[in-house]
C-alpha cells in the first residue's frame, strides 16, 4: 500500500515531516517525499487529499477488561446522586428479580448530597443485588441484598488494606473502601474467560475509533487468558502490553516469564502492584493530613522495605515494577524502594557474564510528588506513567484535600524538566480512553469547558502539543520495549497510525478534544474509517 499526498508527522527526530510512505509486510517500507519513494512501492496508492498521518497512539495505563464490561454496566457518572438513583431504578425494571445489578463511574465529591447509602440503593432497586464501583476504582457501594449476599455485618471486620463505611451505630453503611469492595466482588457471579473475550472484542473497535492502537493493560489473569482466546483466534487487533498482577508473582517466575516475551501483538510487561488508594475516597496515602480531616493520611498499602522484597523477586526474574503510587507518601515509599532495587541490579550484572540494561521500571499516576522526590524518577530511571486527564478531572478536588500542595501534582512538566520519560494513559474506565481528551488536558490544563481560567490549572506545568504526544506515542513504546517498532513512523516500523482531517499543530489548543480520526491502521490494515 501506498499512501501520499499527506502531511505526515513522523515523531523520528531525524525525518520529522514526510508526505509519503510505503507500506509492505505490515510494516513501513519506505517514507519521504512521492519521489523519494521508488514505483515498485506505489502499488495500492491511497491519496490522502491533504489529511494528516499520526503514529497509532497508545494508552499506556487503562483496565482493559474493566473497560470492556463497563460498556455493559449502568452508568454513574451523574452530576448527582439522585440521578445516579434513577439510572439504577431504570436497570432495575428491565432485570429479573434476583439478578445483579452492576454500575460504575460514581464519584461523591462531585455530588451534592454526597456519599450514599444502602437505604437509597435498596428504594430504587429491592428486589435485586446492587453494587456500584466509584470512578476511581478505589471504592465501592452496595446495597443490603449485596451485602447480605457477602455476609457483610455490623461484626464484620474491616479487612486487611481496606475498611467498611458505617453508620453512627456501626451498622455498615454501603460504602467499601480499597480491599473490603474485595469482598463484594467475590460473590459476583464472575464473567467467564470466553465472555470477556467477546467484551474486549466489542471494545476493540471503539478504542480504533479514538485512535489508540495500542495499550498497556493492567487487569488480572482472566484478561490475560481472554487476550491470548482473540490472540489465537487471530481477532487480537491492538498491540497489547500485559502487566503480572503481584499475587501472580510467584507462579510467574517459578515458570520463568520475564519481560518482553509474547509477540507484536501480546508481550509480557511487567509486576503490577499498589502503594496506596486514591485521592477521590482520601485513601492516597500522605505524608501530611488532607485538608479539614486532620487525622486521616490516607492508607498505606505496602512500605519501601515491602515493595523491595516483592521487588527482588521480580528483578531477579527480569521482571521490571509497575508500581500505583498516588499520595506524596506513597511515591517517596516507592523511589526508595526503586532505589535499592536499583543497587541490586547494579550488583547483579557486576557478577552476571551477560550484564543486561537496566529493568524498565515505572511509577503508575505520580499524583502527587514531595518536592524533594521530584527529581529521583529521572536520577534512578523509572518511567513517569502519567494519565493527564486525571488532572483536569482532579483538579477541584486536589484543592479541596490537598490545598497548595497541588501545585507538585499531576506535575509532568516537573517530571520532563528533569529528565524522565513520560508514559501516558487514562486509566478508563475510570476517564475516557480518548487520548485527545489527554492530549488537550496536557496541553492547556483546562475542562473542555474552559474552566478554570484562559490559563488553566497550574499552567506551569503545561506540555507543547509535541511533548504530549510523546507520551502516547514514543514514551509509551519506550517503556514497554517496543521502541524499535512503535511511537514513530520510520522504515521498518510496524505500520501502525492514525489519519486525521485536521491539523492538530495548526489548530487552537483549545480544540484538541474534539479531534478524532478519520482512520485507525495497525500493521498495515484498515480497521477503522469514518
Amino acid at each position: 500500500m501506498y499512501l501520499y499526498n499527506a502531511r505526515i508527522y513522523t515523531f523520528d527526530p531525524a525525518h520529522p515531516i514526510a508526505s509519503a510512505l510505503a507500506i509492505r509486510d505490515g510494516r513501513i517500507a519506505a517514507l519521504g517525499t512521492e519521489n523519494d519513494i521508488s514505483s515498485e512501492l506505489k502499488r495500492q496508492p491511497v491519496n490522502l487529499a491533504g489529511r494528516v498521518v499520526l503514529p497509532g497512539l497508545t494508552d499506556a495505563h487503562i483496565h482493559l477488561e474493566y473497560y470492556a464490561l463497563v460498556l455493559q454496566k449502568v452508568d454513574c457518572e451523574t452530576a448527582t446522586r439522585q440521578a445516579c438513583l434513577e439510572r439504577v431504578a431504570e436497570r432495575a425494571r428491565q432485570t429479573p428479580p434476583g439478578d445483579w445489578i452492576l454500575g460504575h463511574g460514581w464519584n461523591q465529591n462531585l455530588w451534592p448530597e454526597g456519599f450514599g447509602s444502602t437505604a437509597d440503593l435498596d428504594a430504587v432497586a429491592p428486589n435485586h443485588p446492587v453494587y456500584l464501583t466509584a470512578k476511581s476504582l478505589h471504592a465501592g457501594w452496595a446495597n443490603t441484598t449485596a451485602l447480605r449476599k457477602a455476609n457483610v455485618t455490623a461484626a464484620s471486620p474491616d479487612p486487611l488494606g481496606g475498611r467498611f463505611g458505617r453508620d453512627a451505630s456501626g451498622v455498615p453503611d454501603g460504602i467499601l473502601f480499597e480491599s473490603a469492595m474485595e469482598v463484594v466482588d467475590e460473590v459476583i457471579p464472575a464473567a467467564t474467560e470466553e465472555q470477556v473475550a467477546q467484551a474486549l472484542q466489542i471494545a476493540q473497535p471503539a478504542l480504533w475509533r479514538m485512535g489508540i492502537t495500542g495499550v498497556h493493560d493492567f487487569d488480572r489473569r482472566r484478561c490475560f487468558a481472554a487476550l491470548q482466546i482473540l490472540h489465537q483466534r487471530g481477532e487480537l487487533r491492538m498491540r497489547v502490553l500485559k502487566s503480572i498482577p503481584l499475587e501472580d508473582l510467584p507462579h510467574a517466575a517459578a515458570l520463568g516469564l520475564r519481560s518482553g516475551l509474547g509477540d507484536d501483538w501480546l508481550r509480557i510487561g511487567g509486576v503490577k502492584m499498589f502503594a496506596d488508594g486514591a485521592l477521590g475516597p482520601q485513601t492516597a496515602a500522605m505524608l501530611q493530613p488532607y485538608l479539614g480531616d486532620p487525622q486521616n493520611r490516607g492508607m498505606l498499602l505496602m512500605d519501601a522495605e515491602e515493595i523491595f522484597e516483592h521487588g527482588r523477586l521480580a528483578v531477579e526474574n527480569g521482571l521490571p515494577l509497575a508500581v500505583h503510587a498516588i499520595g506524596d507518601r506513597a511515591n517517596h515509599e516507592v523511589l526508595d524502594a526503586f532505589s535499592q532495587l536499583r543497587r541490586l541490579e547494579e550488583q547483579m550484572h557486576t557478577v552476571s557474564s551477560r550484564p543486561g540494561r537496566r529493568l524498565r521500571h515505572r511509577i503508575e499516576h505520580v499524583q502527587l510528588i514531595h518536592a524533594d522526590d521530584a527529581a529521583r524518577l529521572a536520577e534512578l530511571g523509572v518511567v513517569a506513567s502519567m494519565q493527564p486527564i486525571h488532572a483536569t478531572s482532579d483538579m477541584l478536588m486536589a484543592d479541596r484535600f490537598w490545598g497548595q500542595r497541588a501545585a507538585l501534582s499531576y506535575a509532568w512538566k516537573t517530571q520532563l524538566n528533569h529528565g524522565a520519560v513520560l508514559a501516558f494513559g487514562s486509566d478508563a474506565p475510570v476517564e475516557s480512553p480518548n487520548p485527545f481528551w489527554g492530549l488537550h488536558a496536557a496541553v492547556t490544563r483546562q475542562r473542555a469547558d474552559g474552566s478554570p481560567g484562559p490559563q488553566g490549572w497550574y499552567p506551569e506545568q503545561r506540555l507543547s502539543l509535541e511533548q504530549a504526544f510523546h507520551g502516547f506515542t514514543t514514551g509509551a513504546a519506550y517503556v514497554a520495549g517496543w521502541e524499535d517498532r512503535m511511537g514513530m513512523l520510520a522504515t521498518g516500523y510496524l505500520a501502525d497510525l492514525i489519519v486525521l482531517e485536521r491539523d492538530p499543530f495548526e489548530c487552537a489548543p483549545q480544540e484538541l478534544h474534539t479531534l478524532k480520526p478519520y482512520a485507525t491502521m495497525i500493521g498495515g490494515d484498515w480497521v477503522y474509517q469514518e
